[in-house]
C-alpha cells in the first residue's frame, strides 16, 4: 500500500479506478460509508472484489444486504474482522459469525459514529456509559469523571476509507445526496487514505461553499462513478 509520500503529486485529486486499485491490499483495514447499502461506493467495493483483496478488517455502520453495499465483501468472504452496529440485514454475515470465520464486534450506532469522528479529529477516544453493568463492559477501560463512571471507547481509523458523494470539485470538496450522506462525512475524516467515488466532478470554485459538507482537506483521491440506481436498490431490499 502506498503512503502519501510515495504517491506522486497531482494537479487534481481525480484518478482512474485502475489507479485507485494500488491503495488496496490484503490485510488492510477498510472503513466504508453508507447505511443499509445506500451511500456506499459501489464502484470501489466492486474494485476491491475484482482485485481479489482478502483478510480485510472492515469498519462500517452495517453489512448492507448480501449483494448491496459492503455486504458484497462479506458474501464473497473477503472480510475476516468486522466492527459494525448491526448485521441483521445480511444473513451471510450472521452465518459466517456463527461458523467462526468472521469476527464481529458490535458497537451501538451512536457510539460507533462518535468513535469514527474521534478518529478523524485526532482524539484518543470518547467516554460512554451505554452498556455499563452489562456484558458490554467486559474488558473495557473505565474512568471516573465528576463522580460518574464511563467506559473508554477508543477512536477508530482505517488504512483506507471509501465514501460516496453526488458531487465534488477536483480538490475533493464533497456534496451528498440527501440521506445518502449518512456516515460518509465521518468516514471520510478517519482514513489514512480517503477515496471518494463521485457522480459528478466539477472544477474548483464552481461549488457553492454553503453546500459543501466534507472539505477536500480530508479527501486524498476522487474517482468517477458509473452511478447506481437507488430505486433498484430499494426494490431489491424490499424483495420486489
Amino acid at each position: 500500500m502506498l503512503s502519501h509520500t510515495e504517491a506522486h503529486p497531482l494537479k487534481t485529486k481525480q484518478i482512474t479506478m485502475d489507479e485507485a486499485a494500488r491503495y488496496f491490499s490484503d490485510g488492510m483495514s477498510l472503513m466504508v460509508g453508507g447505511f443499509g447499502g445506500v451511500g456506499a461506493p459501489p464502484g470501489l467495493v466492486q474494485l476491491i472484489l475484482d482485485q481479489e483483496i482478502k483478510d480485510i478488517t472492515m469498519i462500517s455502520n452495517d453489512t448492507g444486504f448480501p449483494w448491496i453495499g459492503p455486504g458484497k465483501l462479506i458474501t464473497e468472504k473477503r472480510v475476516t474482522s468486522l466492527i459494525a452496529s448491526h448485521i441483521g440485514s445480511n444473513p451471510e454475515a450472521g452465518k459466517q459469525m456463527h461458523e467462526g470465520t468472521l469476527a464481529v464486534e458490535f458497537v451501538p450506532q451512536g457510539t460507533l459514529a462518535e468513535q469514527i469522528r474521534a478518529g478523524g479529529m485526532g482524539l484518543g477516544g470518547v467516554l460512554v456509559d451505554v452498556g455499563l453493568g452489562t456484558v458490554v463492559e467486559t474488558g473495557k477501560e473505565k474512568v471516573r469523571l465528576k463522580e460518574k463512571e464511563y467506559m473508554i471507547a477508543p477512536a477508530l481509523t482505517a488504512d483506507v476509507s471509501i465514501v460516496y458523494a453526488c458531487k465534488a470539485d477536483t480538490y475533493g470538496n464533497l456534496m451528498f445526496d440527501k440521506s445518502a450522506r449518512n456516515t460518509n462525512p465521518l468516514v471520510a475524516m478517519a482514513g489514512t487514505i480517503t477515496i471518494a467515488e463521485v457522480d459528478e466532478i466539477v472544477p474548483v470554485g464552481t461549488l457553492d461553499p454553503e453546500c459543501i459538507v466534507t472539505s477536500g482537506v480530508f479527501v486524498d483521491y476522487i474517482v468517477q462513478s458509473k452511478g447506481v440506481d437507488w430505486k433498484w436498490v430499494w426494490e431489491l431490499k424490499q424483495g420486489t
